[in-house]
């Protein structure tokens, strides 16, 4: 046997004697033989990078389950109490329709991918939204990290900026690391971007303290750290670590903080979003994806809408409606868009038939989903629901698929293997396949 090659290398080789004592050690700390050849599988690897399509996502948020019949897929010809009590408007897709008060959107659809077909099986508001984040249904063996976390795990930050940041706070707790370090978690604003007292919190050094003082309590830290890190290596400490290092590289460049500065972005720039929490959360987003943040989720809104959608829908969609066409408009007009995917989501969708409150009650069986950039087609859509917008139609997208192809164009393997606890092996997306009919 030549004694350069390690014994590890060949997953199905012959196992040594050695890897029999190896494997009845492995068992006896809860993994068998086949997760022994797992592991090994795992660690053996060797996966070709992909191209990235899109340097950074913004993943907009609807959370409580908007209604696909109010939004993206009117159903104008169906019975009352179907369609339900708005009007639609023409789109810049000849024949297509959207609901009435997407009258912005609608004149970019011809820049949009819009998925009338997405499906899952969870009808709690929980598990839903646990399928959006992860691209997983829950588990309670294995707590599943967000597609930020993985984005940021997998690629790490730009320019010193955090890799993945949410408008304005983490919306719940499956945008998480899961099983990942929480050193991969979310940057959170801590603050309503669209508030006059807006302030990213502790991104400035207080008055009090000078540039001098400020180096000298890093050093300071630095050598208590190391210290630490001698007597614990835990992953809150390794965390820890990470959030100093990126807090400290934020407060010391200037660049760095600027991407945080709203109040930079002229008036017009500011209006055209809308002064609304929609507006200027998602022209934030613009700012922060611009400057380098790979990831950022963007939550807006309450969708849970079991009575009196007519008046809810308005409310909500007003707002997101003018600031979601001025983004997409910003993105395209600044060369932006090819490398920026933007993904609008919920957690499911709302029931085919108004219910005695005058709303619609929780739907996952079928919904919609929109993406724009990020080499995505444009003037797309996919799939369909059935006539009353009960059933996918056409061309099911199921969230394992959604996912998949969001990892492909940041350039992630779907397929590839990150290390759960115990060493266990798990795909970033299990099962999951690159949906290229949706992409250019």
């Amino acid at each position: 046997m030549d004694s350069t090659k390690s014994p590890h290398a060949d997953p199905f080789s012959k196992p040594s004697r050695r890897e029999f004592l190896y494997a009845g050690l492995a068992g006896g700390i809860g993994l068998s033989l086949g997760d022994l050849l797992k592991l090994r599988a795992a660690e053996s690897q060797e996966l070709a990078p992909l191209a990235a399509k899109a340097e950074s996502l913004i993943h907009i948020y609807l959370p409580g389950g908007a209604a696909h019949q109010e939004t993206w897929d009117p159903k104008h010809l169906a019975p009352s109490e179907y369609r339900g009590p708005l009007g639609t408007v023409d789109t810049s897709i000849p024949g297509v329709k959207f609901s009435q008060f997407m009258k912005n959107t609608a004149k970019i659809a011809d820049r949009l991918t819009v998925v009338r077909s997405m499906t899952h099986g969870e009808a709690a508001h929980e598990r839903g939204t646990h399928n959006m984040f992860t691209g997983y249904r829950p588990s309670p063996a294995l707590a599943y990290p967000s597609i930020g976390s993985v984005v940021s795990h997998e690629l790490g930050s730009r320019n010193q900026l955090p890799p993945y940041v949410c408008v304005p706070n983490q919306p719940n707790e499956f945008a998480g690391t899961g099983y990942l370090s929480t050193a991969f978690g979310p940057f959170a604003l801590g603050s309503e971007p669209s508030s006059d007292a807006f302030k990213v919190r502790d991104l400035s050094l207080p008055t009090t303290v000078s540039q001098e003082r400020f180096d000298r309590r890093r050093s300071i830290l630095d050598t208590v750290d190391s210290h630490f890190r001698y007597l614990e290596q835990s992953d809150a400490l390794r965390a820890m670590d990470t959030f100093y290092d990126a807090a400290y590289a934020m407060l010391s460049s200037q660049s760095a903080r600027e991407a945080f500065n709203l109040a930079a972005e002229p008036a017009a720039m500011r209006d055209a979003y809308g002064r609304t929490q929609a507006g200027q959360r998602m022209l934030m987003a613009r700012r922060l994806v611009e400057s380098g943040v790979r990831v950022v989720s963007v939550t807006f809104g309450g969708w849970d809408h079991h009575n009196n959608i007519a008046r809810a829908i308005e409310t909500n969609v007003a707002p997101f409606d003018q600031a979601y066409a001025a983004l997409i408009t910003d993105l395209e007009k600044r060369g932006m868009l090819d490398k920026t995917l933007v993904m609008v989501s919920s957690e499911f969708g709302r029931t085919p038939k108004i219910n005695k409150d005058a709303g619609r009650d929780h739907w996952p069986r079928v919904f919609s989903v929109a993406f724009a950039g990020g080499g995505f087609k444009k003037g797309l859509i996919y799939g369909s629901s059935d006539a009353t917008g009960a059933e996918p139609e056409t061309d099911p997208l199921t969230v394992e698929n959604m996912a998949a192809t969001v990892f492909n164009q940041l350039g992630i393997r779907p397929d590839k293997n990150l290390m759960a606890p115990g060493g266990r092996p798990a795909a970033i997306v299990k099962n999951g396949q690159v949906m290229t009919d949706l992409l250019a």
